[in-house]
């Protein structure tokens, strides 16, 4: 089977993306990976970590010190720490372009650096998160998961203020999300009758009505309806108990109710080498799970191991995907 061939977006050019991208650069891996960002910003990142780094065309095979490049230039010249929002239009462009070429069939996987949603959004463009910039561009539903060497946690919404989640959890959504997640647990990870725990909304699951009625209307009839199919499925749980060692080991997955339920304890756990994936598009999306640190940028001490462990992570799913 031939090497999977990767779409690599370094992301805001004004942050640490570039140079975790120049380090990746360096190494190598078990794919070819075509960058499609600014190649500006990449040379200076390059420079200032005094590491060698020759951009090739993006038909060239990638090797150590050297990187394929799709040139997505900026509007104007990126000085690192300082992201300009003339900058945001290239930054989408260079996002849709290489996850397009992964719908098209040209790449076999889509990793992605971090943006900077505040600096898109001063650009004039409507921006909440590239998992649903991704979901709309290839027209399906896809959820949002968060993974690392201890606990995978799925998410039933996503970047939505607090006072809108419990409106947007219906026994439609939480249906949809529960079966693209089982079905990813399956084909993606080689996970045989997954076992997922799915959280409730409010505090000790909802306590039997007294703390809310979310978890006995539209949580549990969607588990038991989907149980009744054939899913493992254990909950509504409190999410404060959840998460002990001793309960996750008999899980596959978790699925939270919102954002920040479930990835807090994510990142505690090993942030480091946690990943962002986006379950049920085409083609595999792994991203890192950090932002974009612009007060570090260009100083040499970003951590590149959340962008290698999607990038290895990337490779896996694509070489699952392709002998299925």
């Amino acid at each position: 089977m031939s090497r999977p061939r990767l779409a690599l977006v370094p992301g805001e050019p004004a942050g640490v993306g570039p140079e975790l991208c120049v380090r990746a650069a360096q190494q190598a891996w078990e794919a070819d990976l075509v960058a499609f960002g600014d190649g500006d910003s990449l040379l200076r990142a390059a420079a200032a970590l005094g590491l060698p780094l020759r951009l090739t065309s993006a038909d060239a095979p990638s090797s150590p010190g050297s990187l394929p490049l799709v040139d997505v230039r900026s509007a104007v010249a990126t000085v690192f720490g300082h992201p300009d929002p003339r900058n945001a239009a290239s930054v989408l462009d260079a996002m849709t372009l290489a996850a397009g070429a992964c719908l098209a069939g040209d790449f076999d996987g889509l990793v992605t650096g971090p943006v900077n949603k505040a600096v898109i959004n001063a650009g004039g463009l409507a921006y909440t998160g590239t998992t649903e910039l991704l979901a709309r561009q290839a027209g399906c539903d896809v959820v949002m998961m968060l993974a690392n060497d201890v606990v995978r946690v799925a998410l039933a919404t996503t970047h939505l203020p607090l006072r809108q989640v419990a409106d947007a959890i219906d026994a439609s959504s939480l249906t949809r999300t529960l079966r693209i997640l089982h079905a990813a647990l399956e084909a993606d990870f080689g996970v045989i009758d997954p076992v997922i725990a799915v959280l409730g909304l409010n505090p000790h699951a909802g306590e039997e009505g007294h703390l809310g009625s979310e978890e006995i209307e539209i949580i549990s009839p969607v588990i038991a309806r989907l149980r009744a199919g054939g899913m493992r499925l254990v909950g509504p749980l409190p999410a404060d108990s959840a998460f002990l060692p001793a309960k996750l080991r008999d899980f596959d997955a978790v699925l939270a109710m919102y954002h920040d339920q479930g990835l807090p304890v994510l990142k505690y756990s090993g942030f480091e080498h946690a990943v962002n994936m986006t379950l049920g598009l085409p083609y595999p999306r792994v991203a890192v799970d950090h932002g974009t640190a612009l007060d570090i940028a260009g100083s040499g001490c970003a951590d590149p191991s959340s962008l290698f462990a999607a990038i290895q992570a990337c490779t896996r799913i694509a070489h699952a995907r392709r002998a299925a």
